[in-house]
């Protein structure tokens, strides 16, 4: 039955390491659609019409798309009665949105605004939990998922956050500066004074985890206040900071390509990515890495010459 054979089909895939979360759900919907529809196989027909039906944008009709044709592919190799609906006839390229740099004064900016973000009854913690949270994101560069999941009991000695089963399943062990150690401490003793039984180190007013939408809502206030960029077309994100961070650090990286090899492939364990080249995408040319870039080709110049 083609309900079970979806579920056989993230189970196994998720032996092997993905989450499927999303995928398993809209597969789940799509087989007791076909079912109902009097289909035993999946048909590249009813797989149009559900995506079509489901779907409010051309990208989501894509993806949803893409997941039944992997699902097919599965099981076409064991059954070739099942058809494999061409989904790359529904795709369109997509561009990547140019991450916004903050500068170090901006950063500043955001984290005195943070402080100044009106108090809540029952909790104080309001204006405390922001400034942590944006000091932590642009001091370690974590995903904002990542610092929202912090339990205490992932605080370990020596100012070492254990990050868990993250983004592509792994988990990683992220050391902090000193500065960053300091101020963490400071919350954490604010934070035992109002909190409850709940052990995530970011807690809501009410004394629970927080949400990604608690967490937005806030950042967007926290860049009116500080006055960030309030005429882009398009805002800045709290994501940002995890590209305002790998740039960075590249730009302290050593000019020679050695040192450069070794100091990116740190970076990219650091931020926890699976492979080196997802990095890439989290790099931005500013004024000082294109300087840099700039000396180093006059300098090779000149040794041509020479």
């Amino acid at each position: 039955m083609l309900i079970d054979d979806a579920h056989r089909y993230v189970a196994l895939r998720r032996s092997l390491g993905f989450k499927l979360e999303k995928a398993a759900r809209h597969l789940d919907a799509f087989t007791r659609h076909a079912v109902d529809h009097g289909d035993s196989h999946i048909r590249a027909a009813t797989a149009l019409a559900w995506t079509a039906a489901v779907s409010s944008t051309p990208d989501t009709r894509y993806r949803r798309l893409q997941e039944i044709a992997d699902f097919a592919r599965f099981l076409h190799a064991e059954d070739a009665r099942h058809e494999i609906p061409r989904h790359h006839l529904y795709y369109r390229p997509r561009s990547r949105p140019a991450p916004y740099i903050y500068t170090p004064d901006e950063l500043v900016r955001m984290l005195d605004a943070a402080a100044t973000l009106r108090r809540q009854k029952p909790s104080p913690l309001r204006r405390y939990v922001h400034a942590m949270l944006i000091g932590l994101l642009a001091a370690t560069g974590l995903r904002v998922s990542e610092a929202l999941n912090l339990r205490l009991g992932d605080l370990l000695p020596g100012g070492v956050l254990h990050i868990r089963q993250t983004k592509f399943n792994k988990s990683r062990l992220v050391p902090m500066h000193a500065s960053v150690i300091t101020a963490l401490d400071a919350y954490l003793r604010i934070r035992a004074t109002v909190a409850g039984i709940d052990d995530h180190v970011f807690l809501t007013v009410g004394g629970k985890p927080m949400g990604l939408g608690t967490v937005h809502a806030a950042f967007h206030a926290i860049l009116d206040k500080a006055g960030i960029a309030p005429d882009r077309p398009r805002r800045p994100r709290i994501h940002d900071l995890r590209h305002t961070f790998a740039t960075r650090a590249l730009e302290q990286c050593a000019m020679r390509r050695a040192d450069v090899a070794r100091d990116f492939v740190a970076l990219s364990t650091y931020l926890g990515h699976g492979h080196i080249r997802h990095t890439y995408w989290y790099l931005e040319s500013t004024p000082d890495l294109m300087g840099d870039i700039a000396a180093a080709a006059e300098a090779l110049v000149a040794e041509v010459i020479v």
